[in-house]
């Protein structure tokens, strides 16, 4: 840690403004580019489920592309595994409420954990 303090002593603050401006629009741009992602994945989920309706009924197991083909099948989605999972899956198994909440507990305080630095940009507004 000390190695590391010695380094921000010696960091230029001419170098540190323009690392903080550098960072800033870097933020700006994944902040647009996650935003436009995240349209673009909703606007394709929208039209899967039309396109997969359709095949359904119709009956068509794939259709061709220009570059290979739509493929309709059907997958799993599994519920995130969570502590209220947990605890709700444990207690139709273990029928004492106290060894049930002893074990949720204990995953919750032995779960690894670790600590960086790191920055966080707030939008005014």
């Amino acid at each position: 840690m000390e190695e590391e303090r010695e380094e921000i002593i010696t960091y230029p603050k001419t170098q540190f403004i323009e690392d903080i401006k550098r960072w800033a629009l870097l933020e700006s741009q994944l902040k647009i580019i996650n935003e436009k992602t995240r349209k673009m994945r909703e606007m394709k989920n929208d039209l899967a489920d039309k396109i997969a309706i359709y095949m359904s009924e119709n009956n068509h197991e794939k259709i061709k592309v220009s570059d290979g083909e739509i493929r309709l099948y059907e997958k799993k989605e599994y519920s995130p595994l969570s502590f209220g999972y947990i605890e709700e899956t444990l207690s139709n198994i273990i029928e004492d409420e106290e060894q049930v909440d002893y074990v949720i507990n204990y995953l919750r305080e032995n779960r690894e954990i670790t600590t960086v630095l790191d920055i966080k940009r707030t939008y005014s507004k």
